[in-house]
């Protein structure tokens, strides 16, 4: 019960965070990645605060001999390039420049009781449905469903 009310806090803390950083605008965010129009380049400091704060405290955090609320950390082990994470960057770069959204800020934008918002959250659900099926892949099995997603 004590990591779900962690996770509920921290969710909303960092949906918080999103909302008045202005990462649950799409104007603003399409102002940050429009580099040769008007950019906007204030949300270079919200993801410099990201980047900074991660670097700081990562492997400071990793050495700790687990998370605070149990299990193990789940830390990335490979380091090789291959056409799924590199078609899945191209497409979630697409999508986040044509849109002005990402998947944090869209779900942090359902507070708004948008629509639109609603729409994109639901495809974006489907899409990562789809991909979980593998169907765009060689193999046709399907990758194995893990307790944190």
């Amino acid at each position: 019960m004590m990591a779900q009310l962690v996770a509920l806090i921290s969710g909303i803390i960092f949906g918080l965070g999103l909302a008045v950083s202005g990462m649950v605008n799409p104007a603003k965010v399409i102002g940050f990645l429009d580099v040769t129009g008007d950019w906007d380049p204030s949300l270079a400091f919200v993801m410099g605060g990201a980047v900074v704060t991660t670097a700081l405290t990562f492997r400071f955090v990793l050495k700790w001999p687990g998370p605070l609320l149990g299990g193990a950390f789940q830390v990335p082990s490979r380091q090789d390039l291959d056409m799924r994470l590199l078609g899945g960057a191209v497409i979630f770069g697409a999508g986040w420049g044509i849109s002005g959204l990402c998947p944090g800020p869209a779900f942090a934008s359902l507070a708004y009781l948008d629509p639109k918002m609603a729409l994109f959250v639901l495809a974006l659900i489907a899409g990562s449905y789809l991909a979980r099926l593998n169907i765009f892949s060689r193999s046709s099995t399907p990758p194995p469903v893990t307790a944190d997603g």
